[in-house]
């Protein structure tokens, strides 16, 4: 059994009545993979923007696995520190990783981000040596389309992104870049300039889908 795990920042936990594009992917993968899977992680809950804390269930379409490691506000120098552990108890054999927003905006730059990204690589391979991984560049969100500084830092780090997906690839521990279409559009796709609504989640999916299929054969292209 392939066992995924989402991992990621606010546009990957979600908040309450939202679907989150960790639903989609696994009505995909439920569509398309030929295998038995389980979807993992460590928790389950939304983010309640009441309390302003991950404390919601009030998922949009709650017959799914909610399994995630994903947070509100949370990072690569977040999930660094936390990867070996939770790979190893949660026996996860692929990561779908969508990450930097927050750092770049709160915590690092683009080359001390890219540090945590090796650090998160090295140490999710300590757990599971063949451990496979989609790395989500940062997407395109208001932020970067009105603060100029940002929007380099944004663009310098995803170099340095597919350049640490290139180095760090292996036969035995694969990586792979997920980039969403080219279509998605902070206007239409989102439903604040950074979160995505339903149209938004479809394409994040598709992005994850298509690395895998065209990387590893993974599944099949995504319809929604």
């Amino acid at each position: 059994m392939l066992r995924f795990m989402f991992v990621g920042d606010s546009m990957t936990i979600g908040s309450a009545g939202e679907h989150t594009w960790r639903y989609r992917m696994w009505q995909h993968l439920r569509a398309t993979y030929g295998g038995p899977f389980k979807i993992v992680g460590p928790r389950e809950t939304l983010h309640d923007p009441v309390t302003d804390a991950p404390t919601s269930y009030e998922y949009a379409e709650p017959g799914f696995p909610l399994a995630h490691l994903a947070g509100w506000g949370e990072g690569w120098f977040h999930m660094a520190p936390l990867i070996r552990e939770t790979v190893k108890e949660q026996r996860a054999d692929v990561l779908l990783v969508s990450l930097g927003l927050i750092d770049l905006g709160f915590y690092t730059d683009a080359r001390q981000t890219d540090a945590n990204v090796r650090l998160f690589v090295e140490r999710a391979r300590e757990a599971n040596p063949r451990i496979r991984m989609a790395l989500m560049p940062v997407i395109p969100n208001v932020r970067a389309q009105g603060d100029a500084p940002f929007a380099t830092s944004v663009a310098d780090f995803n170099e340095l992104l597919a350049k640490a997906v290139a180095d760090l690839d292996t036969a035995r521990s694969p990586l792979v870049l997920a980039t969403p279409p080219a279509s998605y559009d902070v206007d239409l796709d989102t439903y604040d300039g950074t979160h995505p609504n339903a149209r938004g989640e479809h394409k994040v999916a598709e992005g994850f889908a298509t690395a895998m299929y065209e990387a590893w054969g993974l599944g099949e292209p995504y319809a929604a």
